[in-house]
């Protein structure tokens, strides 16, 4: 029985900041995966772009959690996570070509049971064996300009469609575009599939297969001449699950992209350095 992956990555989505000092912060967003190590214990993994983390001068990010409390409320409860050690050198793990990073996380019970399983992460062969293509719907959540969807804390869900062609193989086509509205603090949001496939067959041979996939991670937006274009850049999966896989293991191989065709002039990255902290 298939998770429903939408409800589900709104649990495993959160908020990372860095206040300044000045009254403004740096604004993310990440989200948990969890994966099994080599003693069948679980593993719990944030991830987001490399731009977010790197772009936080200080030792210790903010963490937005969220308490489930006994009448239906939650609240926002956001913990302290160190990214940096005493020389100011990272902790987190960052793929050496791509904007993707990976941090191991102590997360509390709740949110290390709300992490997505690595399972979900598409494949090398997950957008042709569900005929994924330009104009089939996306999810991405995510928190514009540090904007969350209510007190809670939880991200905003958005939706658009991709808007470039081909976009697999990824060590050809490593990043691919989604047609929607991104703002500062998108960077490092989850973009999934979630439902009814307009190509994927059931065992039936019918159409409308259940679908349910991260497809990758927001890392930029377009701009050309300063105009922003309504246009995000996505970094495919396979380099989340390398990325991962590097913190285990330093050594692990990673794909080596012949030629980065995702790549777009003037892309900028989409997190909210020094946005202002919202009312």
């Amino acid at each position: 029985m298939m998770m429903d992956l939408s409800a589900q990555m709104m649990q495993a989505t959160v908020q990372l900041e860095q206040p300044l000092g000045d009254g403004t912060r740096t604004v993310g967003t990440g989200f948990l995966i969890t994966e099994t190590t080599a003693d069948g214990k679980p593993h719990t993994i944030l991830v987001t772009a490399n731009h977010v983390f790197d772009k936080m001068p200080g030792a210790n990010a903010r963490v937005g959690y969220r308490i489930a409390n006994a009448d239906g409320s939650w609240s926002y409860s956001p913990q302290s996570l160190k990214i940096r050690d005493a020389q100011g050198h990272a902790l987190w793990t960052h793929h050496p070509t791509r904007d993707v990073a990976a941090i191991a996380i102590t997360a509390p019970a709740t949110f290390a049971k709300a992490a997505i399983p690595e399972d979900y992460l598409a494949q090398d062969d997950t957008f042709s064996k569900y005929d994924v293509t330009s104009g089939d719907q996306m999810m991405t959540l995510g928190f514009p300009r540090g904007l969350a969807a209510n007190s809670a804390g939880f991200p905003i869900l958005r939706a658009g469609r991709v808007a470039s062609y081909p976009i697999a193989p990824a060590k050809i086509f490593p990043t691919f575009l989604l047609d929607f509205s991104v703002f500062p603090g998108n960077s490092g949001g989850p973009v999934f599939m979630s439902g009814p496939s307009r190509h994927a067959l059931d065992a039936n041979g019918q159409g409308g297969q259940d679908v349910e996939f991260i497809a990758g991670l927001l890392t930029q937006q377009v701009e050309l001449n300063s105009e922003r274009l309504d246009i995000g850049i996505v970094t495919n999966a396979r380099f989340i699950r390398e990325t991962i896989a590097l913190i285990k293991d330093p050594g692990a191989p990673v794909t080596e992209v012949a030629a980065d065709e995702g790549s777009i002039s003037g892309a900028k990255a989409a997190s909210a350095e020094e946005a202002a902290r919202p009312e």
